[in-house]
């Protein structure tokens, strides 16, 4: 190879004298070189960057993923197109208040527990990194989220490029295995192993319709109510953006109307997050109350939006004047000669009024505007590389697998908020409170599959799994806010259990790939919680169940275990009962609702629960005094298993009235954990006994 110093000095001796005769060769080779270099291998450009984890996007999701990949060392970069992270919150929601609560004060100072009420905060091992630090408000403004954002990235040192802008993702298949090469603006390529994207919903969801070009976009309209003072407006979309939106203007637009294809859905009614939330409703006041507002259900596709062409009478000598401005709204059915008129202008007979004159959107608008939501950006994918579209949410989302894998791109997994497919509707998955756990669960299986580590577990003796139980249920966040969409496993191993948190329940029948955990002949027990599945009205005095004996009938929130003697299959699965979260087991357990979401009551809760993990461990659970442990251990050849695991052990619970004040003393807590656990409160809440207590029949057996 040339050495360019000595060229250096050979250029500036040639002005002194004759320029060697062999330089222009070693040129002619350096060149000649260099172009063979360029074009000999298109996937070894010299720009290009080598990863093995690549997270596109720095929004909340991104940062989650990169928080996990960054505490386990791995090689990763996080790619985001704009100058800072959250950019989506710059500019929405438009009127600038963010519907996730912020809820600081719990009266408890449990970490885990108080996120159940945090929808913001992100998860990381900083115990103040969190969301009030940046807000204080129960709504918090939007702009207060790119700033937490921000402050999460530089506390924990996380690698993020900003300015980044990919155009191109591709796959390519090389001898070490598929790899992802991302293009972005400067024709920069990066490749990957394990693609992560985040890039989160923004491309306006559009349907098109005659006349749409008249619509106004929410991703542009004026924030200023002052600039709709007296106009008559109709909103399409009865989602969260269209109300807020209809919100902003109420006092200062003479009517507002909305339409979609459905009705209104109401959060509270659904308890899905994405439906209409209370803070946004007050046109429904409106329209109740008839204050010129009001709700129409019609399809999008089906409607017009035209400016009618208004003449005025023939003079003589004076042609005819047409008048435009107004928009009205018509339907396809009444359109003449539609291929061969102007479609942004109809007359009088092609108007709803003229055939129907009680049509209840027969008057003009002085503006349209369209709040359909957002959709993901598939347009950067080519067909090596692109995730097909979901089969539900019209499919605006990528059709992601149960452990939010790409259908058909391996090694491609969608994060946060366009992986919501998997529980659209009925769960939390597209909202940060839901989707910083699914980004943990996808964090997990990489580990197992990549690096061999298995999925987090706690060791427990048998004797331990009830306080365990009842120590989830009452704090865990992470099964809480994605209800009926991650479960906690317990694999069973006779004398003791080993306990995996939060796994996709959709993703069970491939538990032992997934998580590097196999299942014995002991069976498994699967926590989650769940809703009721009955319709009611849910301010009605029947609305809630308190008797524990028909726990099954709980409509709130309430935790539920499935007991299965084998693994699930992808059959048992699809075979599933409407509804169900899981296929049917071999026994099942409702803990019946609870007011205050704490389930500790001795009776209502905690007695029927030890009679259902006896039938599935197939042993005697309760507690006992130390003198009754001595007891059995003199008239029985196996004592219970509470006096194996203390008393026999030297470690014999205390004579007192409530045993469970000693339940560290007597070594039946957990003591081994292979990873991280939930942050818990410094002792469990003071249980009692309920030994001797008579048979549950929240229990139902071989359904």
């Amino acid at each position: 190879m040339l050495d360019y110093r000595c060229w250096a000095r050979g250029i500036d001796r040639s002005k002194k004298q004759v320029m060697d005769p062999s330089l222009p060769c070693y040129i002619l080779f350096v060149l000649i070189g260099c172009v063979q270099s360029s074009f000999g291998n298109p996937h070894q450009h010299n720009d290009t960057r080598h990863y093995e984890y690549c997270v596109l996007g720095a929004g909340p999701a991104g940062l989650q993923m990169g928080y996990f990949l960054n505490k386990a060392k791995r090689d990763y970069i996080i790619l985001e197109r704009n100058s800072g992270p959250g950019s989506f919150f710059n500019e929405y929601p438009r009127h600038r208040k963010l519907i996730s609560i912020n809820k600081i004060h719990t009266g408890r100072q449990n970490r885990e527990f108080n996120l159940r009420h945090d929808w913001n905060s992100l998860l990381s091992d900083k115990p103040d990194l969190l969301f009030k630090r940046v807000s204080s408000e129960f709504y918090p403004p939007a702009d207060s989220f790119p700033t937490y954002l921000s402050v999460f990235v530089k506390e924990l040192g996380l690698k993020v490029r900003y300015g980044v802008d990919i155009g191109r993702i591709r796959a390519v298949q090389l001898a070490t295995g598929r790899r992802y090469i991302l293009t972005d603006q400067h024709a920069a390529d990066y490749m990957c192993s394990v693609l992560l994207v985040a890039t989160g919903l923004w491309v306006p969801q559009k349907v098109e319709f005659v006349g749409s070009d008249l619509v106004e976009g929410y991703e542009s309209i004026s924030t200023d109510p002052e600039d709709y003072r007296n106009q008559a407006v109709l909103i399409l979309g009865k989602g969260n953006s269209a109300f807020e939106t209809a919100q902003s203007i109420l006092g200062s637009a003479s009517r507002v109307h909305m339409l979609s294809s459905s009705p209104v859905r109401l959060a509270w009614q659904t308890h899905y997050v994405g439906d209409l939330r209370a803070v946004n409703n007050e046109l429904l006041d409106t329209y109740q109350l008839k204050s010129l507002d009001g709700l129409v259900e019609a399809r999008l596709e089906k409607i017009v939006i035209a400016q009618r062409k208004e003449q005025s009478r023939r003079r003589s000598g004076v042609e005819k004047r047409e008048k435009k401005g107004k928009l009205y709204l018509t339907l396809n059915k009444y359109l003449q000669n539609q291929g061969e008129k102007n479609e942004s202008d109809v007359t009088g007979e092609e108007l709803p009024g003229f055939h129907y004159d009680n049509f209840s959107m027969r008057k003009p608008y002085d503006r349209v505007i369209r709040c359909l939501g957002f959709r993901f950006n598939f347009s950067v994918f080519d067909g090596s590389a692109c995730p097909p579209n979901s089969d539900n949410a019209k499919g605006r989302l990528p059709g992601v697998t149960a452990w939010y894998e790409g259908k058909n791109t391996p090694g491609l997994f969608v994060l946060g908020t366009a992986a919501h497919s998997r529980d659209y509707r009925s769960s939390a998955g597209g909202f940060v409170h839901g989707f910083r756990y699914t980004v943990r669960a996808v964090h997990r299986v990489l580990e197992q599959r990549h690096h061999g580590e298995k999925w987090p577990s706690t060791r427990l003796l048998t004797s331990q799994l009830q306080s365990w139980i009842l120590k989830r249920v009452g704090e865990a966040s992470g099964t809480y806010q994605m209800f009926e969409v991650l479960g906690d496993v317990i694999l069973l191993r006779g004398s003791h259990c080993e306990y995996l948190e939060e796994f996709p329940l959709q993703a069970l029948p491939q538990l032992s790939s997934l998580s590097g955990h196999g299942v014995s002949d002991h069976g498994l027990i699967v926590l989650l919680m769940q809703y009721g599945k009955t319709k009611i009205d849910f301010l009605g005095r029947s609305r809630a169940e308190t008797d524990w004996t028909k726990a099954w009938k709980s409509n709130f929130l309430h935790p539920v275990l499935y007991y299965y003697d084998t693994l699930p299959t992808d059959k048992d699965m699809k075979l599933r009962p409407h509804g169900w979260p899981l296929p049917r087991p071999k026994a099942i357990h409702h803990m019946v609702e609870d007011f205050l979401t704490e389930w500790d009551g001795p009776v209502s809760h905690i007695q029927p629960l030890r009679r259902f993990l006896e039938h599935a461990v197939q042993t005697d659970l309760r507690s006992f005094y130390a003198e009754s442990c001595f007891r059995f251990s003199l008239t029985h050849r196996k004592p219970p298993l509470f006096c194996q695991h203390g008393y026999l052990k030297q470690q014999g619970v205390a004579h007192d009235h409530q045993p469970w004040q000693n339940v560290d003393v007597a070594g039946l807590t957990p003591a081994e954990t292979d990873s991280d656990t939930s942050e818990a409160d410094p002792a469990l809440p003071n249980y009692l006994s309920g030994a001797g207590a008579s048979v549950s029949s929240g229990l139902k057996l071989d359904l």
